[in-house]
């Protein structure tokens, strides 16, 4: 398929590129940091290869969430942030952007969330988990009261939010010791991601904003396949929920989230997320350049759903959601 939309493509800035060494074996690094540092040359090509036409691009992770000084970390996102519109500008066709934001601090993240729209036209943005602030061992997440300010500021630039995974701090990780093989993509970031996207939809954010969009990658971070059962455990007990929100989890699932074939390309497991959220809500993605553009791309051309379904996931689903004219 020609003209692909992806979304979960990554790259890196010098402040951030050590942030992703160590999630493959030491001996990729020089492929994957010059895969990171790389805009406009091999990933242009790579796209060029595997009819995408348009990537959005997003910082490598954890970066600015693991920065706690929040001055610092708001100083890091600018600093991405203008770099990735300049690229962006002499890139028009094939670049969009999501903002890098300084949640350490909710005043920050809101003006810099603001001007990456108003200023640098960016179509949203991408979070990596949690925020560490002021101590190195906090661990911070989005549905907290807090966080109300900067919601409302999403809602009113009517830009969708991407909730990227990162691993869990060493301190709250007793499960994986001994057992690194299961950190970062293979098992922990999923494990870490659904959990903060559970919080989100029971905190009442989404009857406060009931048109606000989260994205999340990799086939929906596990949550497709276990929405039901979060809803109806222990049916025989009774209906009680014991948070805030209106409504079932399962409801805001399928009306205030989109997933992402970041990472995850199976065809067994794109019908299964189709059945349970929708083909309007599934967007084509690569995860660059952690995983290979033509891996996601040799599949997706090929896998057995019907081309109507292909377009939608491939390319018209995300000109919709980001507002993208091509």
């Amino acid at each position: 398929m020609q003209g692909k939309i992806a979304l979960e493509e990554h790259y890196a800035i010098e402040d951030t590129l050590q942030d992703s060494n160590g999630y493959l074996p030491s001996e990729t690094w020089e492929e994957l940091s010059g895969r990171l540092m790389d805009i406009e040359g091999r990933r242009i090509d790579e796209m060029d290869q595997n009819g995408v036409e348009m990537m959005i691009l997003s910082l490598n992770a954890p970066a600015v969430q693991a920065i706690y000084d929040r001055n610092r970390a708001n100083e890091i996102a600018k600093k991405s942030n203008d770099m990735l519109a300049e690229w962006v500008q002499r890139n028009p066709g094939r670049f969009r952007g999501f903002a890098a934001l300084p949640l350490q601090d909710v005043d920050m993240a809101c003006a810099e969330m603001e001007r990456c729209v108003k200023e640098l036209g960016f179509v949203g943005a991408l979070v990596n988990g949690f925020s560490q602030i002021d101590t190195e061992e906090s661990a911070v997440y989005y549905d907290l009261p807090q966080y109300i300010p900067f919601w409302d500021v999403i809602a009113d630039l009517d830009v969708p939010f991407y909730l990227h995974p990162r691993n869990p701090l060493p301190s709250m990780a007793q499960i994986y010791e001994g057992h690194p093989w299961l950190l970062g993509p293979t098992w922990a970031f999923g494990q870490e991601t659904a959990v903060h996207s559970l919080r989100l939809m029971a905190s009442g954010l989404f009857d406060r904003h009931p048109h606000l969009q989260i994205v999340l990658g990799h086939m929906g971070e596990g949550l497709p396949y276990s929405m039901w059962r979060i809803d109806n455990r222990n049916k025989w007990v009774g209906d009680e929920r014991a948070y805030p929100a209106k409504k079932m989890l399962g409801d805001y699932f399928q009306n205030n989230f989109y997933i992402t074939t970041s990472g995850n390309f199976r065809t067994q497991t794109l019908i299964d997320a189709m059945l349970e959220i929708g083909s309007d809500r599934i967007l084509f993605s690569a995860d660059w350049p952690f995983e290979n553009v033509n891996h996601a791309a040799n599949w997706f051309d090929v896998c057995t759903i019907s081309e109507d379904d292909r377009l939608k996931i491939g390319r018209t689903n995300s000109m919709r959601l980001f507002d993208i004219e091509l």
